[in-house]
Protein backbone atom coordinates (compact mmCIF):
# COMPACT_ATOMS: atom_id res chain seq x y z
CA UNK A 1 0.00 0.00 0.00
CA UNK A 2 1.47 3.08 -0.97
CA UNK A 3 1.90 5.64 1.75
CA UNK A 4 -0.53 8.88 1.58
CA UNK A 5 2.63 11.27 1.01
CA UNK A 6 3.77 9.30 -2.08
CA UNK A 7 0.24 9.93 -3.47
CA UNK A 8 0.21 13.66 -2.66
CA UNK A 9 3.66 14.18 -3.95
CA UNK A 10 2.62 12.74 -7.56
CA UNK A 11 -0.37 14.65 -7.53
CA UNK A 12 1.69 17.50 -7.30
CA UNK A 13 4.03 16.58 -9.37
CA UNK A 14 0.86 16.25 -12.17
CA UNK A 15 -0.30 19.69 -11.26
CA UNK A 16 2.65 21.41 -11.34
CA UNK A 17 3.58 20.00 -15.02
CA UNK A 18 -0.33 20.57 -16.59
CA UNK A 19 -0.10 24.60 -14.97
CA UNK A 20 1.50 25.40 -18.26
CA UNK A 21 -1.57 24.03 -20.39
CA UNK A 22 -3.98 27.02 -17.88
CA UNK A 23 -1.27 29.56 -18.18
CA UNK A 24 -2.12 29.77 -21.99
CA UNK A 25 -5.48 30.17 -21.53
CA UNK A 26 -5.72 32.28 -19.20
CA UNK A 27 -7.06 35.85 -19.74
CA UNK A 28 -5.93 37.95 -16.68
CA UNK A 29 -8.15 41.16 -17.92
CA UNK A 30 -11.37 38.94 -18.45
CA UNK A 31 -10.62 37.80 -15.26
CA UNK A 32 -10.19 40.91 -13.06
CA UNK A 33 -13.61 41.93 -15.39
CA UNK A 34 -15.57 39.12 -14.02
CA UNK A 35 -14.08 39.67 -10.41
CA UNK A 36 -15.05 42.83 -10.68
CA UNK A 37 -18.13 43.14 -12.25
CA UNK A 38 -20.55 40.12 -11.42
CA UNK A 39 -22.10 39.42 -7.66
CA UNK A 40 -20.40 36.35 -6.94
CA UNK A 41 -16.90 36.05 -8.71
CA UNK A 42 -16.17 33.00 -10.41
CA UNK A 43 -18.59 31.10 -7.92
CA UNK A 44 -21.66 29.83 -10.48
CA UNK A 45 -25.41 31.46 -9.20
CA UNK A 46 -26.06 27.87 -7.51
CA UNK A 47 -22.62 28.18 -4.68
CA UNK A 48 -22.95 31.85 -4.53
CA UNK A 49 -26.55 32.22 -3.39
CA UNK A 50 -25.52 29.51 -0.86
CA UNK A 51 -22.30 31.74 0.16
CA UNK A 52 -24.83 34.38 0.22
CA UNK A 53 -27.01 32.75 2.45
CA UNK A 54 -24.78 31.47 4.88
CA UNK A 55 -22.61 34.67 4.79
CA UNK A 56 -19.19 35.83 3.58
CA UNK A 57 -19.36 39.40 4.95
CA UNK A 58 -17.05 40.58 7.83
CA UNK A 59 -15.78 36.48 7.50
CA UNK A 60 -12.10 34.97 8.35
CA UNK A 61 -12.42 32.78 5.12
CA UNK A 62 -10.15 29.66 3.81
CA UNK A 63 -10.41 27.93 0.21
CA UNK A 64 -9.11 24.42 0.43
CA UNK A 65 -7.53 23.63 -2.55
CA UNK A 66 -7.66 26.75 -4.43
CA UNK A 67 -5.96 26.03 -7.89
CA UNK A 68 -5.29 29.56 -9.49
CA UNK A 69 -6.91 31.88 -6.71
CA UNK A 70 -9.63 33.09 -8.77
CA UNK A 71 -12.60 31.90 -5.85
CA UNK A 72 -10.24 32.78 -3.10
CA UNK A 73 -10.31 36.14 -4.27
CA UNK A 74 -13.89 35.84 -4.80
CA UNK A 75 -14.38 35.50 -1.65
CA UNK A 76 -12.61 38.70 -0.80
CA UNK A 77 -14.85 40.52 -3.91
CA UNK A 78 -18.25 38.93 -1.54
CA UNK A 79 -16.54 40.71 1.77
CA UNK A 80 -14.70 38.48 3.31
CA UNK A 81 -12.72 40.16 5.74
CA UNK A 82 -9.26 38.04 5.40
CA UNK A 83 -8.75 34.87 2.99
CA UNK A 84 -6.18 31.99 3.04
CA UNK A 85 -6.22 30.01 -0.05
CA UNK A 86 -4.12 27.01 -0.39
CA UNK A 87 -2.95 24.53 -2.58
CA UNK A 88 -0.14 22.38 -2.71
CA UNK A 89 0.74 23.36 -6.75
CA UNK A 90 3.36 26.38 -6.53
CA UNK A 91 3.14 26.60 -9.93
CA UNK A 92 -0.91 27.55 -9.36
CA UNK A 93 -0.22 29.98 -7.20
CA UNK A 94 1.94 31.63 -8.96
CA UNK A 95 -1.09 32.76 -11.09
CA UNK A 96 -2.82 33.36 -8.40
CA UNK A 97 -0.21 35.60 -7.15
CA UNK A 98 -0.38 37.55 -10.49
CA UNK A 99 -4.45 37.74 -10.58
CA UNK A 100 -4.45 39.16 -7.26
CA UNK A 101 -2.00 41.71 -8.45
CA UNK A 102 -4.14 42.85 -11.07
CA UNK A 103 -7.62 42.57 -9.42
CA UNK A 104 -6.21 44.56 -6.11
CA UNK A 105 -8.14 42.55 -3.98
CA UNK A 106 -6.37 40.99 -0.70
CA UNK A 107 -5.64 37.59 -0.40
CA UNK A 108 -3.09 35.25 0.80
CA UNK A 109 -1.92 32.35 -0.75
CA UNK A 110 -0.36 28.88 0.84
CA UNK A 111 1.36 26.21 -0.81
CA UNK A 112 0.76 23.12 1.49
CA UNK A 113 -0.34 19.49 1.70
CA UNK A 114 -3.63 19.87 3.47
CA UNK A 115 -2.03 16.20 5.26
CA UNK A 116 0.79 18.29 6.56
CA UNK A 117 -0.08 21.90 7.51
CA UNK A 118 2.54 23.91 8.72
CA UNK A 119 1.63 24.81 12.49
CA UNK A 120 1.55 28.45 11.80
CA UNK A 121 -1.70 28.11 10.68
CA UNK A 122 -4.49 29.00 12.42
CA UNK A 123 -7.42 27.60 13.01
CA UNK A 124 -9.88 30.11 13.72
CA UNK A 125 -11.71 30.62 10.33
CA UNK A 126 -15.75 31.48 10.58
CA UNK A 127 -15.86 30.24 6.61
CA UNK A 128 -13.99 27.36 5.18
CA UNK A 129 -14.60 26.34 1.13
CA UNK A 130 -14.24 23.31 -0.97
CA UNK A 131 -15.47 23.02 -4.57
CA UNK A 132 -15.15 20.92 -7.43
CA UNK A 133 -12.06 18.58 -7.63
CA UNK A 134 -10.61 18.54 -4.26
CA UNK A 135 -12.23 15.38 -2.58
CA UNK A 136 -11.32 13.31 -5.37
CA UNK A 137 -7.45 13.97 -5.44
CA UNK A 138 -7.77 12.90 -1.44
CA UNK A 139 -6.39 9.24 -0.68
CA UNK A 140 -7.57 9.93 2.79
CA UNK A 141 -10.64 11.24 3.38
CA UNK A 142 -10.59 11.28 7.49
CA UNK A 143 -7.95 12.43 7.62
CA UNK A 144 -8.51 15.12 5.25
CA UNK A 145 -11.72 16.49 7.27
CA UNK A 146 -9.73 16.30 10.26
CA UNK A 147 -7.21 18.65 8.79
CA UNK A 148 -9.97 20.72 7.12
CA UNK A 149 -11.92 20.74 10.35
CA UNK A 150 -8.88 22.16 12.42
CA UNK A 151 -8.76 25.33 9.98
CA UNK A 152 -12.07 26.35 11.57
CA UNK A 153 -13.52 28.09 14.51
CA UNK A 154 -16.13 26.34 17.22
CA UNK A 155 -19.22 27.02 14.82
CA UNK A 156 -17.51 27.96 11.70
CA UNK A 157 -19.07 26.60 8.51
CA UNK A 158 -17.80 24.49 5.65
CA UNK A 159 -19.00 24.98 2.60
CA UNK A 160 -18.77 22.00 -0.11
CA UNK A 161 -19.90 22.03 -3.71
CA UNK A 162 -18.21 19.25 -5.07
CA UNK A 163 -19.09 16.72 -8.38
CA UNK A 164 -21.41 14.14 -7.37
CA UNK A 165 -20.30 10.74 -6.79
CA UNK A 166 -22.55 8.97 -9.01
CA UNK A 167 -21.16 10.81 -11.83
CA UNK A 168 -18.07 8.81 -11.44
CA UNK A 169 -19.40 5.74 -12.49
CA UNK A 170 -19.73 7.48 -16.22
CA UNK A 171 -17.08 8.05 -19.05
CA UNK A 172 -18.22 10.45 -21.19
CA UNK A 173 -15.60 9.68 -23.78
CA UNK A 174 -16.25 5.94 -23.87
CA UNK A 175 -18.14 4.20 -27.09
CA UNK A 176 -21.58 4.11 -24.84
CA UNK A 177 -21.15 7.24 -22.66
CA UNK A 178 -24.59 6.45 -21.11
CA UNK A 179 -23.94 2.88 -19.86
CA UNK A 180 -22.35 3.23 -16.40
CA UNK A 181 -18.24 2.14 -16.76
CA UNK A 182 -17.12 1.65 -13.50
CA UNK A 183 -18.86 0.69 -9.91
CA UNK A 184 -20.21 2.99 -7.51
CA UNK A 185 -18.01 1.10 -4.58
CA UNK A 186 -15.01 0.90 -6.35
CA UNK A 187 -12.89 3.17 -4.37
CA UNK A 188 -8.91 1.83 -5.50
CA UNK A 189 -6.99 4.82 -7.04
CA UNK A 190 -7.02 5.25 -10.77
CA UNK A 191 -3.71 6.06 -12.16
CA UNK A 192 -3.67 9.03 -15.22
CA UNK A 193 -0.93 10.22 -17.15
CA UNK A 194 -2.83 13.11 -18.82
CA UNK A 195 -2.64 16.42 -18.37
CA UNK A 196 -5.16 18.09 -15.89
CA UNK A 197 -7.52 20.34 -18.07
CA UNK A 198 -10.59 21.94 -17.76
CA UNK A 199 -11.98 22.24 -21.29
CA UNK A 200 -11.26 18.57 -22.54
CA UNK A 201 -8.32 19.56 -24.68
CA UNK A 202 -5.25 16.86 -24.42
CA UNK A 203 -1.38 17.38 -25.15
CA UNK A 204 1.78 15.78 -23.87
CA UNK A 205 1.80 13.11 -21.01
CA UNK A 206 2.16 14.53 -17.53
CA UNK A 207 3.79 12.98 -14.43
CA UNK A 208 1.25 10.32 -13.30
CA UNK A 209 -1.67 11.66 -10.89
CA UNK A 210 -4.24 9.47 -9.00
CA UNK A 211 -8.03 10.28 -8.59
CA UNK A 212 -9.90 8.79 -6.05
CA UNK A 213 -13.62 7.48 -5.91
CA UNK A 214 -15.53 8.35 -2.97
CA UNK A 215 -19.02 7.17 -1.92
CA UNK A 216 -21.45 10.20 -0.69
CA UNK A 217 -21.74 7.59 2.50
CA UNK A 218 -17.97 7.82 2.93
CA UNK A 219 -17.32 11.26 2.35
CA UNK A 220 -20.20 12.45 4.78
CA UNK A 221 -19.47 10.07 7.52
CA UNK A 222 -15.76 11.31 7.19
CA UNK A 223 -17.06 14.26 7.80
CA UNK A 224 -18.99 14.14 10.88
CA UNK A 225 -16.13 11.71 12.07
CA UNK A 226 -14.00 14.90 12.24
CA UNK A 227 -16.54 16.97 14.27
CA UNK A 228 -18.62 18.47 11.84
CA UNK A 229 -22.73 18.41 12.21
CA UNK A 230 -24.24 17.89 8.92
CA UNK A 231 -26.85 20.96 8.04
CA UNK A 232 -27.96 20.34 4.79
CA UNK A 233 -26.89 18.23 1.94
CA UNK A 234 -28.17 19.34 -1.65
CA UNK A 235 -28.18 17.45 -4.56
CA UNK A 236 -28.61 18.98 -8.35
CA UNK A 237 -28.94 17.90 -12.07
CA UNK A 238 -26.50 20.27 -13.49
CA UNK A 239 -22.71 19.69 -13.86
CA UNK A 240 -19.93 21.65 -11.90
CA UNK A 241 -17.35 20.15 -13.44
CA UNK A 242 -15.32 19.49 -17.19
CA UNK A 243 -17.56 20.44 -20.20
CA UNK A 244 -17.56 16.70 -21.50
CA UNK A 245 -19.99 16.06 -18.56
CA UNK A 246 -22.27 18.31 -19.75
CA UNK A 247 -24.09 15.61 -21.99
CA UNK A 248 -25.78 13.82 -18.64
CA UNK A 249 -27.30 17.53 -18.27
CA UNK A 250 -31.66 17.42 -19.06
CA UNK A 251 -31.42 13.73 -19.40
CA UNK A 252 -34.94 11.71 -18.84
CA UNK A 253 -33.59 9.42 -16.47
CA UNK A 254 -31.31 12.11 -15.02
CA UNK A 255 -28.19 11.11 -12.39
CA UNK A 256 -27.38 13.84 -10.30
CA UNK A 257 -24.28 15.57 -10.64
CA UNK A 258 -23.47 17.83 -8.01
CA UNK A 259 -23.77 18.21 -4.94
CA UNK A 260 -23.52 20.94 -1.62
CA UNK A 261 -23.19 19.96 1.78
CA UNK A 262 -23.12 22.92 4.18
CA UNK A 263 -21.76 21.75 7.68
CA UNK A 264 -21.19 23.27 10.70
CA UNK A 265 -18.02 22.71 13.34
CA UNK A 266 -19.63 21.30 17.17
Amino acid sequence: MRKISEFTSDNKAAWNASATYHQATLDIEACVTKLRDTQYGFFDSTFGVTLNTIGVQGKKAVQIGCNNGREALSLAKMGATSVLGIDQSDAFLTQAETLKNASGLECQFLCADIYHLPSQVDGDFDLGVITIGVLNWMPDLERFFQSVAGLLVSGGTLAIYETHPVLEMFDPAAPDPFTPQSSYFDTAPHASEDPITYDGSSGENVPVSWWFSHTMGAIITAAIQAGLKVDRLTEYPHSNREVQFDIYEGCHAQVPMCFELVLTKN
